[in-house]
């Protein structure tokens, strides 16, 4: 199987790193860089100024703790106080954009519309007022995992009536703070809302309802970002002038070897994977793939279920869902080999999301590994998933709204570095071949507190000392190499930051009136 795949993989690689090597290579005009990060993986204040409880306050504060650390997002990076230092740190950068999200329970502690929490809403204010004056564009997510803990209780993402609180929500966030944004995300990654968190035990609220949750969740997850999508288009779009999207986590499954099975294998784990979410808003035709529906109904019947699994979108959902966003937000971190075998029965649980799919994933041995088990560079992958979007959905405008790699810590972050650039190059590759790309952005602007792994894997341009108090703030060399990139609008493979000397002359500083660099 290995051999056979990287027989055909090499050239891939080739063309895509190592023959690039030395090549300079431009971005396009009005091209945006930013980066990006999660409320509850960097606020703290977890319970201040009057901040309801999230699913991950309740899961964080579990004893035994499923978090690997034993951590918690109680104060995380504390950029619920130390918001001024990360807008100076976009600055250091020249981001032209920066991506957070929006705490649900801070805005609404109760969840429900009938009580709105003003410091909630002028925290956000006051980081959209400093981002302001350094020209930096807000680009906020109104969801990203972290659901008021008394939704959770009746049924989260899973009751239907979820669909109108998110749209209350939305409306709340459009009236106080929609004004000041252009950029809006709804909803991150439904897949690991969904499958992971309701039908698995991977995120918060570890549901583990395996093989109906999920299915559930995605229905409800897709109205929901309709709603609220078709709310500021009918409402606010006028007013506001603003654009709205989702983003959808895509990563690239490539078949084993050139057998037919293992074609179709990864065509479903595609599908399944993040074609579940883009189809229905994306292609010509609506609704959830055509692979998805089969797979779904059919392991369903021999079950002995008496309908599909898959809830059924009506022809009234088809067409509320279809078309609702203005660009395709698309987080993409690495790539997997997919095949089918014969020994798969009994490999998942039955029903499960992952037996419906029907394939074995796995990754290739000679790929780089960071940090997390599951991310490898692989940057042939971020180009194939450009171009199968251009190819589904009529080429849309996209934001590529995190990319990232995990370490375990330290300020020489070479491996990094040799991430960004080849998957800037692998974008610029899809670029050239079409793709309406408008945006980058790196995940992450600072090291969080990385879910199950709590602090363990380093995604952070800067680094931040969680064991200090001040939670201090410094840069990476890829925080140069990066600043670099946005200066000059170029991917210069060959240049190398005076590192050392500058972050011993100035990234002690950390104070609001010295730039780190």
């Amino acid at each position: 199987m290995y051999t056979r795949t990287l027989l055909c993989l090499l050239p891939l690689i080739c063309l895509n790193g190592v023959l690039s090597k030395g090549r300079v290579r431009k971005f396009p005009p009005n091209f945006l860089f930013g980066a990006s990060t999660a409320a509850y993986q960097i606020e703290g204040g977890w319970n201040e100024d009057g901040k309801g409880q999230s699913i991950w306050d309740v899961a964080t504060h579990q004893r035994p703790t499923p978090i690997k650390d034993g951590s918690t997002g109680d104060i995380a990076a504390d950029s619920y106080h130390m918001y001024k230092r990360d807008v100076a740190m976009m600055a250091e950068l020249g981001l032209d954009f920066y991506r957070f999200s929006i705490s649900w329970p801070r805005i609404l502690p109760n969840g429900f519309a009938d009580k709105v929490n003003q410091a909630g809403v002028d925290y956000y204010l006051n980081l959209i007022e400093e981002m302001e004056k350094r020209n930096i564009t807000p680009f906020a997510t109104m969801y990203h995992w972290d659901l008021p803990q008394n939704l959770q209780k009746l049924g989260g993402w899973t009751n239907p009536h979820i669909i109108d609180w998110f749209a209350d929500y939305a409306k709340i966030l459009f009236d106080r703070i929609g004004p000041k944004v252009k950029l809006w995300i709804t909803i991150n990654e439904p897949k690991q809302i969904c499958y992971e968190g309701y039908g698995s035990d991977a995120k918060a609220p570890f549901l583990n309802a395996t093989g109906i949750a999920e299915y559930l969740c995605a229905k409800n997850v897709l109205l929901a970002h309709a709603k609220a999508y078709r709310l500021y288009n009918e409402h606010y779009k006028k007013i506001q002038n603003g654009s709205v999207g989702i983003s959808i986590s895509c990563t690239w499954y490539e078949a084993a070897s050139d057998s037919n099975d293992d074609f179709h294998a990864a065509e479903d784990a595609r599908m399944f994977d993040w074609g579940q979410f883009a189809h229905p808003i994306f292609s010509k035709a609506g609704d959830f793939p055509e692979q998805v529906r089969r797979n779904v109904a059919s392991k369903s019947a021999e079950q002995g279920f008496p309908r599909s699994r898959l809830p059924k979108l009506s022809t009234k959902d088809v067409a509320t869902i279809k078309g609702t966003s203005d660009f395709f937000g698309v987080n993409t971190y690495t790539t997997k080999l997919a095949y089918r075998d014969a020994s798969l029965d009994g490999m998942y649980a039955v029903p499960s999301y992952m037996d419906d799919m029907s394939a074995v994933l796995v990754k290739d041995p000679t790929w780089p590994q960071s940090q997390s088990s599951w991310l490898q560079e692989v940057p042939w992958g971020f180009t194939k998933v450009l171009k199968e979007i251009k190819k589904l959905y009529n080429n849309p405008p996209v934001y590529v709204t995190e990319n990232g790699w995990s370490s375990d810590g330290g300020l020489l972050d070479d491996d990094r570095i040799s991430y960004l650039r080849h998957y800037l190059g692998a974008l610029l590759d899809a670029y050239s071949e079409g793709c309406d790309i408008r945006g980058y952005t790196a995940w992450s602007l600072m090291d969080n507190f990385e879910w199950k792994s709590g602090y363990t894997e380093k995604f952070g341009l800067y680094e931040v000392d969680f064991s200090s108090p001040d939670r201090t703030r410094t840069p990476r060399k890829s925080a140069f190499v990066y600043k670099e990139v946005i200066r000059s609008r170029k991917m210069d493979p060959n240049y190398e930051p005076n590192y050392v000397v500058e972050t011993v002359e100035h990234g002690t500083k950390d104070d609001d009136d010295n730039d780190v660099f």
